[in-house]
């Protein structure tokens, strides 16, 4: 089983940015944390790195759920989405896949949660 849902879009990268987030916003997702990669390397390691945010994505009704569940879940929170371009207006968008990362937690009840945010990760990288 893989451990991401991925899809390649043509688009330029700052506006595949933009897209990914309005795509998480129709299936009830925020954006809560934006990390820069290719900033922070520069900044932190002076080295060159392709374009690549992480994209913290969180639908706070399925968050809500999981933590009523299992109050270590929030270690695995929010569902991280990753932005990076592979070539020249080429940009893969992909998403972790929860039901993946669900299977270290000992907690049956996460398994329909899991399976619903699957699903809306999954609508949101089919409609990219």
């Amino acid at each position: 089983m893989s451990y991401y849902i991925n899809t390649i879009i043509s688009m330029e990268y700052d506006k595949a940015i933009d897209y990914v987030k309005e795509a998480l916003k129709t299936e009830g997702f925020g954006v809560i944390s934006e990390i820069d990669i290719q900033d922070k390397l520069k900044e932190k390691l002076d080295v060159d790195f392709k374009k690549y945010k992480i994209l913290g994505a969180c639908n706070p009704g399925y968050a809500y759920q999981a933590l009523q569940k299992e109050d270590k879940i929030g270690t695995m929170l929010p569902c991280n989405v990753i932005v990076q371009e592979v070539g020249e207006n080429k940009i893969e968008v992909a998403a972790v896949d929860p039901i993946a990362s669900m299977q270290a937690v000992e907690n049956s009840e996460l398994g329909s949660i899991a399976l619903d945010i699957q699903e809306k990760l999954k609508k949101v990288i089919i409609s990219l």
